[in-house]
C-alpha cells in the first residue's frame, strides 16, 4: 500500500514522503496513529496545501523534544528493590517502575518513550536508560538500582 507520511517516521521516511509499506502496518499502526494516510490524488492535494502548517508542527514537536532532554540528560533516580545477599533482585525494575520515579520527580514520560535494549534491570548498580522523547532526539538518564534486604 502507497501512504504519504504526515510526520518523520523512523526507518520509513520523512515529512511528505510517499512511501510503499506492507497493508497491515498502514491499516494497524500509521493510519490509526495519524502518522499517514492514503496516497491517493486527493490526499496528495490536501497535503500539499497544509504542507507549510505540518512542517511547522513537526519543527515545534522538536523543540520541545530538544527542550525536555536537557531536562533530562544527566538525571539520575534511584530506585530500592528487595535483593538478596549477591546483588540480585528478587524482582526487576521495569520501565513501570523508571516513570514512576520520574513521575515523582515531576518529568513526565511514557513507557513506550524508555528504551531498555537488556530488558528489565535484574541486578543492583548504576544502568545508563535512553528515553527517545522524538524521532531524532534521545536523552540518556542514569538509574541506581539500590537493594534492600
Amino acid at each position: 500500500m502507497q501512504v504519504i507520511l504526515m510526520e518523520r517516521v523512523a526507518n520509513l521516511g520523512n515529512l511528505g514522503d510517499v512511501v510503499k509499506v506492507k497493508d497491515g502496518f498502514a491499516r494497524n499502526f500509521l493510519i490509526p496513529h495519524g502518522k499517514a494516510k492514503r496516497a491517493t490524488p486527493e490526499n496528495l492535494a490536501v497535503f500539499e496545501s497544509r504542507r507549510a502548517e505540518l512542517e511547522r508542527t513537526q519543527a515545534d514537536a522538536l523543540g520541545a523534544a530538544q527542550a525536555r532532554a536537557t531536562q533530562l540528560e544527566g538525571l539520575m533516580i534511584q530506585i530500592t528493590q528487595k535483593a538478596g545477599v549477591d546483588g540480585r533482585l528478587f524482582g526487576s525494575v521495569t520501565n513501570f517502575d523508571i516513570v514512576e520515579a520520574l513521575a515523582k520527580q515531576g518529568i513526565e514520560v511514557e513507557r513506550a518513550q524508555v528504551r531498555m535494549p537488556q530488558g528489565p534491570l535484574k541486578q543492583v548498580g548504576d544502568f545508563p536508560i535512553s528515553i527517545a522523547l522524538h524521532t531524532d532526539v534521545i536523552a540518556t538518564i542514569t538509574v541506581s538500582v539500590l537493594g534492600e534486604s
